[in-house]
């Protein structure tokens, strides 16, 4: 698969990285194929592999994916389904394998690729972690995010100490790669006067657990959809 200037940028500096620092995070927005560039990061890379996921759905979506970027890899899971590490490259769910009895069937391995890695702070990534790194202490760790930074207010810094690059929604916007986004607001009668009373964490972000006690109601989410299906239609 041929991939775009700013894809094949990104995945040299990757490369580079790793090789010089052992480790690397890269940064860029939604809709600029970071699964594509995960996937050609590791067909550059070879040897053992896995790749963490947090979600079924995005496991079964980058698998296929993957396979079309490296045809020729074998690819498995290991999921709460399936447990398999028979592949070149392993797609495995964080909550699978991060239970105590999982960790000790990692095998050594020559690349730990994190998906969503704003998450690799968090203590089911950092099981992991430390259990790779115990049976291969030179494993290469290479992260993938659009928002590199963590929820809970923690720096990436113990995982990742440099980041090989990071691709700007300007930039793709004004290479024509995506298009500039609009933004609507659906106003609900009450809600602001509620949040003005809500925790703010560290990052100046809503405590989540309290804003969906204010957001997540019936009642707010029957509002917002409606003025999405009057907006957006049948539109992807």
């Amino acid at each position: 698969m041929l991939l775009r200037p700013y894809q094949e940028r990104l995945v040299s500096k990757a490369v580079a990285a790793l090789q010089e620092r052992g480790n690397t995070l890269a940064v860029s927005p939604t809709g600029s194929g970071k699964t594509i560039m995960l996937a050609a990061l590791a067909g550059r890379i070879g040897g053992k592999q896995c790749v963490l996921q947090h979600r079924q759905e995005l496991t079964e979506q980058n698998l296929t994916k993957f396979k079309k970027v490296n045809p020729g890899v074998r690819v498995g899971l290991y999921n709460a389904d399936v447990k398999s590490w028979s592949g070149d490259t392993t797609f495995a769910m964080v909550q699978t394998l991060a239970r105590n009895g999982n960790l000790h069937s990692i095998p050594a391995l020559d690349l730990l690729t994190i998906d969503e890695a704003h998450h690799a702070t968090a203590d089911s990534y950092q099981r992991i972690i430390e259990a790779v790194l115990d049976k291969n202490p030179n494993c290469k760790i290479a992260g993938f995010t659009a928002t590199p930074a963590s929820g809970d207010g923690k720096g990436l810094r113990a995982v990742f100490d440099n980041c090989c690059d990071q691709i700007s929604l300007n930039s793709l916007i004004a290479l024509g790669f995506l298009v500039k986004p609009r933004t609507f607001v659906c106003a609900l009668p009450g809600v602001d006067e509620e949040l003005k009373h809500l925790r703010k964490m560290r990052g100046g972000e809503y405590d989540l657990a309290q804003a969906a006690d204010v957001l997540d109601v019936d009642v707010h989410n029957a509002a917002v959809v409606r003025e999405w299906r009057k907006l957006a239609g049948e539109r992807r």
